[in-house]
């Protein structure tokens, strides 16, 4: 459903984007994760056609987003992270334009538009204006607005950001309903814990580059068995690090004044020789915390940072 082939953008001196390439498939949810910064706003704006790539490919069902670009917009749907709705208008009048911009008219439009005041929980709320919305209303109306031509391929930009726990959870159940009906679902976060509970494939990237690719289990299968035991407290990052890569089997993550993150089998069984060796560089620890295998661990590990820096 999406081809990304190669991907480049710059913008004079600054490489945005540096051969990115991946591939999403019918009925799949697929997570676009990197830290801010990384180039996943640029490899969006590029798959949705509102950029156009200094080099390589995308194609939305065979259609080139470049050359045959309103073909492949047909088959798009975005929801965006700033809400793209019309507050001084009802919600079905929301619905109703965005159907319209799509190409959707009569009966068909308005069996679209109650269809998904349906979907998103909002057809008693149909007729009022949407600026008397709760946030997790507008978040709701907002992905409809997505979705109302039923549209084949579906980028969701930060989806959930700022709604309760009750609006996020029928999000999250709207995006695996997408997926059910064999949309193709492009979805990034900041939150880790929905990319790994909703996501069946991932790409990593960083500096504009992919990092890792795969199904959560096979991104875990990049750490090992080894656990990830961040540090904090005072430290001279060259000398601890310098101690603590001189572990067996430990790797030095990331290193700072205040806080060092090494990876290492037996994490709970090493912490005697990972205290001695920052002891034995001249470091203080103040706290210290061991986290299993997991995407987060992953994604610290290949980028160095948390998903939210």
């Amino acid at each position: 459903m999406v081809d990304v082939r190669g991907l480049r953008k710059v913008y004079g001196e600054l490489v945005a984007v540096d051969g990115v390439s991946f591939a999403a498939r019918p009925g799949e949810v697929f997570g676009l994760l990197g830290p801010n910064g990384a180039g996943k706003t640029t490899t969006i704006g590029c798959i949705s056609g509102l950029l156009p790539p200094s080099a390589g490919t995308v194609t939305l069902l065979g259609h080139d987003v470049v050359h045959d670009g309103r073909a492949a917009r047909r088959q798009l749907g975005v929801v965006p992270q700033e809400l793209a709705l019309y507050e001084e208008i009802s919600a079905r009048d929301n619905l109703a334009y965005w159907g319209a911009a799509y190409g959707l008219a009569g009966d068909t439009l308005r069996r679209r538009v109650d269809a998904v005041l349906d979907v998103v929980g909002l057809a008693d709320r149909g007729r009022e204006a949407v600026k008397r919305f709760s946030g997790g209303m507008k978040r709701r109306l907002n992905f409809g607005c997505g979705i109302v031509h039923e549209p084949k391929v579906l980028l969701l930009d930060e989806p959930t950001v700022g709604v309760d726990p009750q609006s996020r959870v029928r999000l999250l159940d709207l995006v695996r309903e997408q997926a059910r009906g064999g949309a193709c679902v492009i979805y990034t976060t900041h939150y880790m814990e929905e990319a790994q509970s909703l996501c069946d494939r991932l790409v990593i990237i960083d500096h504009g580059t992919v990092l890792a690719t795969g199904t959560l289990d096979e991104l875990r299968g990049l750490m090992g068995e080894k656990d990830l035991v961040r540090l904090t407290g005072t430290f001279e990052p060259l000398a601890a690090g310098r101690a603590l890569a001189g572990l067996d089997g430990a790797d030095v993550v990331s290193a700072d004044g205040v806080t060092i993150v090494v990876s290492v089998a037996g994490a709970s069984r090493r912490l005697p020789a990972i205290f001695g060796a920052v002891a034995a560089a001249g470091g203080v620890v103040h706290d210290a915390t061991i986290s299993q295998p997991s995407l987060e661990s992953l994604f610290i590990k290949l980028t160095g940072r948390e998903l939210r820096e």
